[in-house]
């Protein structure tokens, strides 16, 4: 009786195991044209869903997204923190529609929906179209994603640059033929296009490298010929923006490396790097990420071909950005070349491991997470509500900050007029720029500058438009939060009008400026030990005569 209990048990347990197996077994072999057209039909209703939050959002921009719109009206090949695309990018979307908030950021749909479909096409010839459709979905949902399809960033075209080249990669030919040269000139040219948006692409390089380092079929899809096409097409996008910085003192490098700050503080800050990680799960999605942690460390021995192909791609991202932090600090989206792969690494497992529970858990969740943030969006006083209107702040009150900033310079006009406008911080000059562009660079309006605090520029506004002792007669001077407020006064020979702005943004957050006349503008003498005024700390505080700040 016992022995044929047991067989009855292993043949119900063999027959669901053979039911889950021909599910997904019809998943895998359905015509890949429904996989296609699934693909497509989502990608374009997320992208449609986005361009109509866009247009609803009361959002504003942020002073970045600012800066990037004022670069979008002098096109270079080259600016002071970034490469050119992100202007390209804006100058294209505006001169269609006009420079209000959604034509600044309409790119950025678009630019996921091709990241997504790209993740499609390379799951597609990877795996099979089921993980390719699967990855496309996986991306759409990611919580970084959303945010970055709603606001004009770098990230956007970087990810769906390198995402066209890991597409071009595993499109070569596995021997180098005459067609491998073709498709390695478009890998090549999507990662210099990647470079144009973000220097982060390099990334792009270290996992082509590293996957031919430890695949030895992988080298074979390598020629001289190849690699000439790849290598020449890349030089021939990058090399107007490296001649460019050769031509401004390598501006946009010397940005980066001050931006990783390697030369400041102590070089280890675990607590620095903890944050960072802890930090990667809500912008991937908290059940993704364990989902992956749990692949890695459970299956690791048993990686496929692909997998190992995909984990060339996204660890490099995620070790360098992490020694970042451990050194000095890191944001959360730097490494956001890691997702793509990761996306479509984790479709491949969840597939393979043929638990609908999960894929299903994973899709629910992060659909309630993207819901959420949409609604946020579109919606901000839900997220005050939710105790999350710290994440919105600086996307709230810049017109009217910007507003007051107008009117007290209208004001000064009436009597002596002004001889410039100008602010102690880059935010503020650039949302200055954005929403007062109906004023500043008219006839008759006072010109828009920045106070330099130290010896050298530290900013594209302190370098291109400086607060200048020809301007300097008499000038309206505006102090974000009134940080260096107290040292801004101390260039000028008369101060007066001392005015207090404050724009409330939410019931927790207000942002103050505080204003006020100086005349004949003469800089106080600089430390050149700290390149700032004596007598104050790098953070602005004054230090008393003890030493102490």
């Amino acid at each position: 009786m016992e022995k044929s209990a047991n067989r009855g048990s292993t043949a119900l347990n063999s027959t669901k195991t053979a039911k889950q197996a021909h599910r997904y077994a019809a998943l895998q072999q359905s015509a890949p044209d429904s996989h296609l057209k699934l693909a497509l039909s989502m990608t374009v209703a997320a992208c449609v869903l986005r361009l109509i939050i866009l247009f609803v959002t009361p959002l504003e921009l942020h002073p970045d997204e600012a800066q990037y719109w004022l670069w979008s009206r002098h096109l270079d090949l080259g600016y002071f923190s970034k490469p050119p695309l992100i202007a390209w990018l804006i100058a294209a979307t505006t001169a269609v529609g006009g420079d209000t908030e959604p034509w600044v950021r309409l790119s950025g749909p678009f630019m996921h929906a091709a990241t997504g479909l790209f993740l499609f096409f390379t799951g597609r010839r990877l795996y099979s179209p089921a993980v390719g459709l699967l990855a496309c979905a996986l991306y759409t949902l990611i919580p970084g994603v959303q945010l970055s399809s709603l606001v004009i960033s770098t990230d956007a075209p970087l990810l769906a640059l390198l995402s066209a080249a890991l597409l071009a990669y595993v499109s070569l030919p596995k021997q180098a033929e005459p067609r491998s040269v073709g498709i390695a000139a478009l890998m090549g040219a999507a990662v210099g296009a990647a470079a144009l948006a973000k220097y982060a692409a390099v990334y792009g390089f270290i996992g082509i490298a590293a996957h031919l380092l430890i695949d030895k079929a992988a080298r074979r899809a390598w020629s001289p010929a190849v690699a000439a096409a790849f290598l020449g097409t890349f030089a021939l996008l990058l090399a107007p923006n490296l001649a460019w910085n050769a031509d401004h003192h390598f501006a946009t490098v010397t940005h980066l490396a001050s931006n990783a700050n390697w030369t400041r503080g102590r070089m280890f800050n675990p607590d620095e790097l903890g944050e960072f990680l802890l930090s990667q799960p809500g912008v991937f999605g908290p059940l993704p990420a364990l989902l992956l942690v749990a692949g890695l460390v459970l299956f690791r021995g048993r990686l496929q071909a692909a997998d190992r192909l995909l984990l060339c791609w996204a660890a490099p991202p995620l070790l360098i950005v992490s020694l970042q932090a451990l050194l000095s600090r890191a944001n959360a989206n730097w490494a956001g070349a890691a997702y793509p792969p990761l996306a479509l690494l984790l479709a491949a497992w969840l597939i393979h491991w043929r638990k609908t529970i999960w894929v299903m858990a994973v899709l629910s969740t992060q659909g309630a997470i993207a819901l959420l943030f949409l609604v946020c969006v579109v919606r901000p006083d839900i997220a005050d509500r939710l105790g999350a209107s710290n994440s919105l702040k600086r996307s709230r009150g810049w017109a009217e900050t910007v507003q007051s900033l107008v009117e007290r310079s209208r004001e000064e006009q009436v009597g002596q007029r002004l001889s410039a406008v100008t602010v102690d911080d880059r935010f503020l000059f650039n949302a200055a720029a954005y929403y007062g562009r109906s004023y500043f660079g008219h006839l008759g309006a006072p010109p828009l500058t920045m106070w330099v605090r130290g010896v050298q520029s530290n900013s594209q506004a302190e370098t291109e438009n400086p607060l200048t002792l020809g301007e300097g007669q008499r000038v309206l001077a505006a102090s974000y939060e009134g940080q260096f407020a107290e040292e801004m006064a101390l260039d000028f020979m008369v101060v007066t009008g001392r005015q207090l702005s404050r724009v409330r943004l939410d019931h927790q957050h207000n942002r103050r400026m505080g204003l006020f006349i100086g005349e004949t503008y003469a800089r106080a003498p600089r430390n050149p030990a700290t390149g700032i005024q004596y007598g104050f700390t790098r953070g602005g505080r004054r230090i008393a005569p003890n030493g102490k700040p």
